[in-house]
């Protein structure tokens, strides 16, 4: 946990934004995965975990803000829970790390909710992701199941966006610490691998690194040698010699800050040319997209820039034609980048994803686009200082896609379909990297990884040696 009075503050910076009524925040439960318990490793609900610090199952927040009160529900350790999971603090000290002074058990809970409805008080509540959650809510509020979901709260998603969104400097040292976690996860993958082994091999090693960090994947690891597949994720399949690595894998910390990386290395100790010069396309992309970071500036504009560079280096090898502007405008680059450019990163790897993308990556100004490739921008909104994004432009060879198009003949003024066949078994580049928005520009969070064909292949060299 972080210092009892960054949570004191968080609690009440969000009291003044929201205005009045109750806040009701949900803590997560355990969840099971095979029988009742037998249970997956409890990750704690990201907002419940901002405001209160405390990452453990069966817990309720309910913030008072019209009589200034806050008080944390839960059920204190029975006899059986000692016996087989240990001493455990109790609720009260739980709550005072948090600078909460008041406990109550969770069975309260109804009885409070009800009496908070009887006074006309208004009561925000966030979007459930979770059926028990769903169910809960229905039961406190008495309200159907279909209806939770339309009485979230709109101001209340709105000042958690606006708090969460800006990191503090207690933040920004944890996700360098995951950041940190990440690179060496990536180190290990691009030694580790070699022809022969399984994705999965390579995989575990990696993921062993994420445990050893204290904490475990922030996600669960893409490493694949059809990286044209965009969240293809590992299997029992053999590197084969020529092809290239996609791993896309990142750490998230005990106190569940995430990274997301993402490295292209060759099975090989070396690309093959064709390799290099795509990867170098994808590198170009990244860098002046990394230079384009500020404040004030759309991220949107940041993808188009990115959209332009991959599309003037796909013209440069003869498979794109034309002005590579209006090649973009006309969204001829889909056929190649087909997804976004980033996406916000703190407590969630996709932060705060849950709340909306509607609210989170955009305003109400800016709606996301429904286009091909646009619609999965993640972020499009301005830029603000204390943001924390991922950055990861790609390349991407789908056959599918490529036949669908030529059969279509579409956009021929700006693809030269004659020229695709021999990228029908290419696979995918992506590189990712990780930023934090300063007053003057960014911060790189990854700058310890390797990215170019030079220091990439000094490793792969160096591992097969």
């Amino acid at each position: 946990m972080f210092s009892k009075e960054i949570y004191i503050n968080r609690r009440t910076q969000l009291k003044n934004l929201v205005g009045s009524g109750i806040i009701l925040l949900i803590g997560n439960e355990q969840s099971s995965m095979s029988y009742k318990d037998n249970w997956y490793p409890f990750r704690q609900d990201s907002s419940f975990l901002y405001f209160t610090g405390l990452d453990t199952p069966g817990l309720a927040a309910v913030i008072d803000i019209d009589n200034n009160t806050e008080m944390i529900f839960g059920a204190e350790s029975s006899v059986e829970d000692i016996i087989w999971n240990g001493h455990t603090p109790s609720l009260k000290e739980m709550a005072e790390l948090s600078g909460c002074l008041t406990t109550k058990p969770f069975k309260e809970l109804e009885a409070i909710i009800k009496t908070v409805k009887n006074s006309q008080q208004a009561i925000h509540f966030l979007p459930p992701y979770r059926p028990e959650h769903t169910q809960l809510l229905s039961h406190l509020l008495s309200i159907p199941l279909n209806s939770v979901a339309v009485s979230v709260s709109t101001p209340l998603i709105k000042a958690i966006v606006a708090l969460r969104s800006i990191k503090d400097i207690e933040e920004v040292l944890e996700i360098k610490k995951a950041v940190a976690i990440s690179e060496a996860m990536h180190l290990t993958g691009m030694r580790k691998s070699r022809a022969g082994l399984t994705e999965a091999h390579v995989a575990g090693l990696v993921q062993a690194v994420a445990i050893s960090g204290g904490g475990n994947l922030s996600f669960p690891s893409i490493l694949t040698t059809h990286g044209e597949i965009l969240h293809n994720h590992y299997g029992n399949h053999i590197l084969p010699a020529g092809k290239m690595v996609l791993l896309d894998c990142g750490a998230e910390t005990a106190m569940h800050y995430a990274g997301d990386l993402t490295r292209t290395f060759p099975v090989n100790a070396a690309f093959s040319p064709l390799q290099k010069d795509v990867y170098n396309i994808v590198l170009n992309a990244l860098q002046t997209s990394e230079a384009a970071l500020q404040p004030g500036k759309l991220f949107k504009d940041i993808y188009l820039l990115a959209a332009e560079k991959l599309t003037e280096g796909l013209t440069a090898l003869g498979l794109m034609k034309g002005n590579a502007k209006e090649g973009v405008a006309a969204g001829a680059h889909t056929l190649f980048f087909q997804c976004g450019l980033g996406h916000m990163m703190g407590l969630d790897v996709h932060d705060m994803e849950n709340l909306g993308e509607q609210y989170v990556g955009y305003t109400a100004e800016m709606k996301k686009s429904t286009e091909f490739g646009l619609k999965s921008l993640r972020l499009g909104k301005a830029l603000e200082t204390g943001f924390v994004v991922t950055v990861e432009p790609g390349l991407y060879f789908i056959p599918e896609l490529m036949d669908m198009w030529a059969a279509e003949k579409k956009l021929t003024q700006f693809i030269n379909y004659d020229k695709l066949d021999s990228f029908r078994n290419f696979g995918g580049i992506r590189i990712e990297d990780n930023y934090v928005v300063t007053i003057t520009g960014s911060e790189l969070l990854s700058a310890s990884l390797p990215r170019t064909v030079a220091e990439i292949e000094a490793i792969r060299e160096e591992a097969l040696s």
